[in-house]
């Protein structure tokens, strides 16, 4: 194998699996550093600069970093199963600590551009456009149907998972900027908007369509079956403020989840969530179902609907066939019947959580903006922006229904592209990251990070006392990590960040990093392609989306291998090392998002 260019931003950057997991490249390992040291301010802030709502993502991101989470992978014999440090519920221990940070925030612009961009959609996608672009002098005009901004943040998740003041705080920082919001607003024409001379347009309109389910008995008992988001909705502007004793949620995503813990809320005593898939392949998160589960709520799996029964206009009922699944011999899954009974459930009310769809009514089919054949924009992945060069979309309105940290991704790329377009710049040129290597060392066997690994195992949120959570539904259930409990959690960081540099020409292969490595992740061997170096080191490397770190030759021939999945970042091989060949240097990557430093130096503004 060639020697490992750790010049290479994306080298490190992979290493670092939470941050190389985050739609938004957040650098967490550096924001939990903070919290641990109770700087709390700074912690939120280095959130604030990537992931825009801290204290939502808090409370609700889906949490791709934490699978990536090497703890979860090289623990062993520590509880029943090795689990990811809490990342989700330490940025709400920065959210809920800081203090007044106002004076941090970016300014509005003294002076306008004469630049004008609307967002439709007040959600989290179009906010983080207007964050971006707002103090580079854009006139930024967010426009939306409701009265207030926030999008599905307010309208869908409930304020027991969400509390209002934390919505209106962290959407508060981004209209400050002098963004413009225009509430209760529709949209109903994209052709009229392009008339208006707007710069830029930016789609961020979510997916606001459930799918409904077209059974026997679904029009005659229309009364008591709801749309899943179009009832959370109502629930939240104060339409709804009960259901029937006797629900059934139809769904096994967390938009049910979020259903049944509301009906239990509003009256439903009988509550019950019934999913066609088996229990592991719902797309609930597994926190979710969890907390579903926890208030009581059964989930029923592998029952398909068959009608909706009802008596005189009126739901009385549902029946279900029993289905197990059965996968050929490529791994395909097929539902099949089990022949057995159907089983008959109660019920006074539905709510239909079976997915989301896009729907743009709004948008005219000879508007320039190219469609595919499931109705969705042809939009460009890197640059978002659609087959109309000033029209540009994000989160689900882009490419179906996601999370709120890949529409805080989407807006930030999208950012950077209409910047880039209004000063006459080529989009596909993407801005390299700001990327910062520094050494730790402050003694001879002293670091500046604390770098004992911590044995303890993931400590868990506390939850309010449900006797009082079920009675009110604006009443948040977790706590959240009071500050002794989230040192103690993020303690238990491995600090991925702080990376293993090794120095070829100091390296006297004395094999003293090898005999103090607790995972027998460094190896000196002769050199040979990758399949084969995998396999014949100290422990064979056997994940291969992590790479392996290969020196130059060295004095015998050998060269130096590391196998990055499991290094744990103690640093002691940079301890043990007479030479000082090794040493543990923190990597830095923060993007680059729209401004001066994303536009092509020799470039002139258009």
């Amino acid at each position: 194998m060639k020697p490992t260019d750790i010049g290479v931003p994306e080298y490190f950057h992979k290493v670092v699996d939470c941050q190389w997991a985050c739609p938004a490249h957040t650098p967490v390992p550096e924001y939990i550093r903070l919290i641990a040291a109770g700087r709390y301010d700074d912690a939120y802030m280095v959130n604030w600069h990537s992931n825009v709502f801290p204290g939502i993502l808090g409370r609700t991101c889906d949490r791709p970093c934490e699978p990536a989470c090497r703890r979860g992978r090289v623990e062993e014999n520590n509880g029943e199963k090795p689990e990811p440090v809490a990342i989700c519920r330490l940025k709400r221990v920065a959210a809920d600590n800081k203090g007044d940070v106002k004076a941090r925030m970016p300014k509005a612009a003294a002076k306008k551009n004469g630049k004008r961009i609307a967002c439709i959609g007040a959600g989290p996608a179009s906010l983080t456009v207007a964050r971006d672009l707002a103090p580079l002098g854009y006139h930024v005009t967010v426009f939306d149907q409701d009265p207030r901004a926030g999008g599905m943040i307010w309208s869908q998740i409930p304020r027991f998972r969400l509390p209002m003041e934390v919505i209106d705080e962290e959407v508060g920082y981004i209209l400050d900027l002098g963004v413009e919001f225009k509430g209760g607003t529709k949209i109903g024409s994209m052709k009229k908007l392009l008339a208006e001379d707007y710069d830029a347009i930016f789609v961020g309109s979510g997916a606001p369509r459930g799918r409904d389910l077209d059974i026997p008995g679904r029009k005659e008992a229309a009364k008591n079956i709801h749309i899943g988001i179009d009832w959370l909705s109502s629930v939240s502007f104060g339409h709804t403020d009960r259901i029937g004793k006797r629900v059934i949620v139809l769904g096994g995503g967390n938009t049910a989840m979020d259903c049944c813990r509301s009906s239990k809320r509003l009256g439903g005593e009988d509550v019950k969530v019934i999913v066609r898939s088996g229990f592991e392949e719902m797309k609930a998160s597994p926190w979710e179902k969890e907390d579903a589960q926890h208030e009581g709520i059964p989930i029923l799996n592998y029952l398909v609907p068959k009608t909706f029964e009802h008596e005189n206009g009126k739901l009385t009922g549902m029946t279900f066939e029993k289905v197990k699944a059965v996968r050929d011999e490529k791994g395909r899954r097929s539902l099949l019947p089990t022949g057995e009974p159907d089983q008959r459930f109660e019920c006074d009310d539905v709510l239909v959580a079976v997915g989301q769809e896009n729907a743009f009514p709004w948008i005219e089919r000879d508007a320039g903006i190219q469609f595919d054949q499931h109705g969705m924009p042809v939009v460009d992945m890197v640059t978002m922006q659609s087959t109309q060069a000033k029209v540009f979309f994000g989160g689900d309105s882009a490419f179906g229904p996601k999370n709120i940290i890949w529409a805080v991704a989407h807006g930030h790329d999208a950012a950077i592209s209409i910047d880039k377009l209004l000063n006459g710049e080529d989009l596909k040129e993407r801005p390299s990251p700001i990327v910062n290597l520094s050494s730790q060392k402050m003694g001879i066997h002293e670091w500046s990070y604390d770098n004992a690994i911590s044995p303890d195992e993931r400590y868990k949120v506390p939850w309010k006392d449900k006797t009082i959570t079920l009675k009110n539904i604006k009443v948040e259930v977790e706590l959240g990590f009071d500050p002794a409990t989230g040192f103690k959690e993020a303690q238990r960081c491995l600090n991925c960040d702080v990376q293993t540099v090794f120095a070829d020409r100091l390296c006297i292969e004395c094999d003293a990093c090898v005999d103090i490595c607790p995972m027998d992740c460094i190896s000196f061997t002769r050199n040979g392609e990758e399949a084969d170096l995998r396999g014949r080191l100290n422990a064979p490397a056997r994940n291969p989306t992590q790479d392996l770190y290969v020196s130059g030759e060295l004095k015998t021939g050998r060269v130096m291998v590391k196998d990055e999945d499991v290094c744990l970042h103690c640093g002691l091989c940079a301890e043990r090392c007479p030479t000082g060949a090794w040493d543990m240097q923190k990597f830095l990557l923060d993007l680059t998002h729209a401004g001066h430093g994303c536009r092509t130096p020799q470039r002139k503004a258009a």
